[in-house]
């Protein structure tokens, strides 16, 4: 971790340390819930305490649509402020809640919207298909968003005569190259959680389970997908596990997956990737950010709340509704 995300992480500290927190959070949380007519929300690389107490668990984009269908008021959402920015856009009626809003994403922070326009303006007849993972204003001045599940699909109906601009991730962009074969112009952005783990390091890890299938998220460095058995989104490496016949997975991505693959699955052994450094790297810090206590205190205080301007929810919706409709 940096010193500027120890930074933010120890700020978050200190801001639900000035206030009382009850012993009983979970009994709490769920008083607030009901009180609010809330949705909790959970992205599978929360806590476990979180994941378990959420209504809904599962990718971003998934929370987002299935909020959208409650007839809750308030969307609590236990993730990153990119997440909780599309649930706002899918719900613009309802309440946001994010827990900490320094939950950040290195992918959505490493390309800025100013700069994402200059770079659009520099390729005019390029489409852009925009990774979920970006900002509010970066969606909006996109042509279609996809995903990690549905990002081949859309590709594949782009006309072969009209070049593609794919950001923000550039491994997952290497990675649809090689899938469809089609020219990309990709941004240079990566996440600090996949693009850590170790090559060398898995490969030593297979030696001592050999029987072990490696499982990776198509955000990883490329040196470490060609070693995957299976490639795929959170979600799809979840299901992975679950259809497979095998027992033993090393799983390349955030090890908060984990906790659903046990309960799914409790009768197979996962292995977390190891990453590059002695650390635990392989976890979010933007993710563990979130806490049971900020939970609680979101939910009492009814902050921090995500708010966006009208027209930016219309322009960012427009390119999120285009993914539906070719998905």
């Amino acid at each position: 971790m940096s010193m500027n995300e120890i930074q933010i992480a120890q700020s978050s500290v200190e801001t639900t340390e000035l206030e009382e927190i009850p012993v009983n959070l979970e009994q709490e949380i769920l008083f607030l819930k009901q009180s609010l007519n809330a949705v909790l929300l959970a992205h599978y690389y929360q806590e476990s305490e979180i994941q378990d107490l959420a209504d809904i668990v599962g990718d971003s984009l998934e929370l987002s649509r299935r909020a959208a269908t409650t007839d809750a008021d308030v969307i609590v959402f236990a993730g990153v402020h990119f997440m909780a920015e599309t649930a706002k856009i899918l719900s613009p009626t309802k309440q946001v809640l994010l827990p900490d809003l320094n939950a950040g994403c290195s992918l959505a922070e490493g390309c800025p919207a100013l700069l994402f326009k200059q770079f659009r303006e520099q390729h005019p007849d390029h489409i852009a298909i925009t990774y979920i993972n970006c900002s509010a204003e970066v969606k909006a001045l996109s042509d279609i968003i996809c995903t990690s599940s549905n990002a081949e699909k859309i590709i594949r109906q782009i006309p072969e005569h009209t070049p593609i601009l794919f950001a923000p991730d550039r491994n997952l962009g290497n990675y649809l190259i090689k899938k469809t074969g089609r020219r990309m112009l990709l941004w240079q952005g990566t996440c600090i959680v996949h693009e850590t783990f170790s090559a060398k390091k898995i490969l030593h890890l297979k030696t001592q389970y050999p029987q072990a299938k490696l499982i990776a998220h198509p955000e990883c460095e490329e040196i470490v997908l060609n070693q995957a058995d299976f490639i795929g989104s959170t979600s799809a490496l979840l299901r992975h596990v679950q259809q497979s016949l095998e027992k033993e997975f090393i799983i390349a991505t955030e090890v908060g997956i984990i906790h659903q693959m046990q309960k799914a699955c409790p009768d197979k052994l996962f292995i977390p990737a190891p990453p590059e450094e002695s650390c635990a790297c392989n976890q979010c810090p933007y993710m563990k950010l979130n806490t049971m206590e900020k939970l609680y205190l979101c939910m009492k205080h009814r902050s921090p709340e995500i708010t966006l301007s009208d027209e930016l929810i219309r322009r960012a919706r427009l390119p999120i509704q285009r993914m539906m409709e070719m998905s």
